[in-house]
């Protein structure tokens, strides 16, 4: 049996005091995609900074690739990569540049590094800007760049922090094209992310954080089938007059959520209230039927508040 790449139990991180993980508990596999998602201020950037050896945990244990971060931290970080939010590469010198750069900042020899610099463009379809300086690229080509920057010293765990925000759909499609090359060839694959079809699209298990406290861990499609109804009828807009006779109809419904442009009805069996709502004289394009998805999930959990 594989070892876990990452192991928490019992988890903690305070900050003068104020708690920002409160005892969390999660298992990594290798060679998987594992997701944190959650608002902002929930825990889960402060967990991925304890895995990456950048904060000490204050209390629990934690173990990446079979090591204690609190023992072995720089064994640790020779493992890992780490891709950050924020773009960080040198405007000023070209693609390759940069890579050599951070092989060099990781020990690896010249040779090699040239060797992973042309094999790691290739992967990532950037071979023809080799030469070009850093702001002659796009979004999706720099992201892409940071992956590569990443794995040059060959990695067993990669950690991702929102590697596709800003990104224009096709970009980010490209990107999880390539992380899913990454986790095929046997790289694990740990991620934040706010877009939940990502989390959806590329993660074998996940993680919802709020408050410093893990909510739900499993496959996605398994926390949807746990915490929210299998089918939702969505009502656009409805008029005063509709809404009223929407009230007499929530008793069919799972629960109701009355947002400021439209109505959720979550059931689970969605064709017969389906048709009960269009038959109030609901315009047929201001009601539909859809599947429960992870976003539901995430708003029930966390609520739909804005927190900064």
């Amino acid at each position: 049996m594989d070892q876990p790449a990452v192991v928490a139990r019992d988890l903690k991180k305070s900050y003068a005091r104020v708690p920002a993980v409160k005892g969390v508990n999660f298992t990594v596999p290798a060679r998987t995609c594992f997701g944190f998602l959650g608002p902002n201020g929930a825990g889960k950037t402060t967990t991925m900074r304890m895995i990456a050896c950048t904060v000490p945990p204050t209390g629990g244990r934690l173990d990446v690739l079979g090591l204690n971060v609190m023992e072995h931290p720089r064994g640790i970080k020779s493992r890992i990569g780490v891709v950050p939010q924020e773009d960080n590469l040198d405007e000023e010198i070209s693609v390759l540049d940069n890579l050599m750069i951070h092989a060099r900042y990781q020990g690896v020899p010249r040779k090699r590094g040239l060797q992973r610099a042309d094999e790691l463009l290739e992967f990532i379809a950037l071979t023809d800007k080799r030469d070009r300086e850093i702001r002659e690229l796009s979004g999706g080509m720099k992201r892409r760049l940071m992956i590569a920057r990443a794995m040059l010293h060959d990695p067993q765990l990669l950690i991702l922090d929102e590697p596709t925000t800003g990104l224009d759909p096709q970009a980010r499609h490209l990107v999880w094209e390539k992380l899913r090359d990454l986790k095929r060839s046997g790289v694990t694959l740990l991620l934040t992310t706010h877009y939940m079809e990502e989390a959806s699209q590329l993660c074998d298990s996940l993680v919802i954080m709020h408050l410093g406290e893990v909510l739900v861990e499993g496959h996605p499609r398994d926390v949807i089938a746990t915490c929210t109804s299998p089918e939702v009828v969505e009502v656009f807009e409805p008029s005063t007059q509709l809404q009223n006779e929407l009230e007499q109809l929530s008793d069919l419904a799972d629960r109701v959520e009355k947002l400021a442009d439209r109505w959720l009805l979550y059931t689970q069996d969605g064709e017969p209230l389906l048709a009960k709502v269009r038959a109030l004289g609901a315009d047929a394009g201001s009601v539909w039927l859809r599947g429960g998805t992870l976003e539901d999930v995430f708003l029930t959990l966390t609520g739909r508040g804005l927190r900064e």
